[in-house]
């Protein structure tokens, strides 16, 4: 490769860096030259106490350093997939990952105590709807409440009093070594997790030929594939952080085990499908699934 060093574009959250450092590391055994990090500032980091659906949506994440990359500031961008909209922005490509982490949730509590044990009316605090949704069917006796920020943050939280329990993803806190602050962990039969959730994804210019061709040697092709699989099913949903729908696939042999599920916008009613698919075409019958999955709720979960 011609280029002189390479410069990666990332959030400038504890969290994110180390997603970009992995990225780093594994590039570095087919870069030979210097690669550095550079920190972005998005609106997502700098408004914290709001939903992202009320000020933008999941894109608060992308917009400042997707614009990095197409100014070519940057040669690559790493994100968290989960955080990324369904739709690709226009001359940009995301078609690399790192092999997959964990995409369960876990519980963080106060004085370690299960979910199941937590006493009545205990503050739950989450990010999403799907979470409180699937949380609720369980224990409808509790109260969940609304966090934002970074695990850190969320944790001291916790820690101030102002939540009993918070739910988080696994791999995040797993990245921070934080497992010893778990409380439980959950399957993904218990709570399915969101699209992409314990996912890094490389994002590059479309027209960048040489990146691709590098970012290849890295990328992940089983993670790859229930990524595209996830994603094909949101993207039907027209699925947006507001959008409480779960959807996890796994690789098994030569098929995807797809399993998702969709709440009404109140939360009261919920659908599911769960199919095995093969892989050969895992982005039409994905879809296909999603249109399942659509028609199944007759579009109860949008106002």
């Amino acid at each position: 490769m011609k280029r002189a060093n390479l410069l990666i574009g990332t959030r400038g959250s504890k969290l994110a860096m180390i997603y970009a450092e992995n990225v780093k590391k594994e590039l570095k055994k087919y870069f030979s030259k210097e690669i550095e990090l550079k920190k972005i500032v998005t609106t997502g980091d700098q408004k914290q106490d709001e939903r992202l659906s009320e000020i933008g949506g999941k894109g608060l994440f992308l917009k400042q350093i997707e614009k990095d990359l197409l100014n070519k500031n940057i040669d690559i961008a790493v994100h968290a997939f989960k955080d990324m909209p369904t739709e690709e922005t226009e001359n940009l490509l995301t078609n690399n990952f790192l092999k997959r982490n964990s995409p369960n949730e876990i519980l963080i509590s106060k004085n370690n105590i299960k979910f199941e044990d937590l006493e009545p009316n205990s503050i739950i605090g989450t990010s999403s709807y799907r979470r409180e949704y699937q949380l609720k069917k369980k224990r409808p006796n509790l109260n969940y409440k609304l966090i934002r920020g970074n695990v850190d943050t969320r944790v001291q939280k916790l820690e101030k009093g102002e939540y009993d329990a918070i739910i988080l993803s696994k791999a995040g806190v797993d990245a921070l070594n934080l497992q010893h602050k778990i409380s439980q962990e959950f399957s993904v039969d218990e709570l399915i997790p969101c699209a992409g959730q314990g996912i890094i994804a490389i994002q590059c210019r479309e027209d960048d030929n040489e990146i691709k061709k590098l970012l290849e040697n890295i990328n992940d092709q089983e993670t790859r594939i229930v990524a595209k699989a996830e994603r094909e099913v949101l993207k039907v949903l027209e699925g947006d952080c507001d959008t409480a729908v779960g959807v996890f696939a796994k690789s098994n042999g030569k098929k995807v085990d797809l399993l998702t599920e969709l709440f009404s916008v109140d939360g009261k009613n919920r659908y599911s499908i769960k199919k095995s698919l093969q892989k050969d075409n895992i982005e039409s019958t994905s879809r296909m699934v999603g249109e399942e999955l659509k028609l199944k709720s007759k579009g109860s979960y949008k106002n």
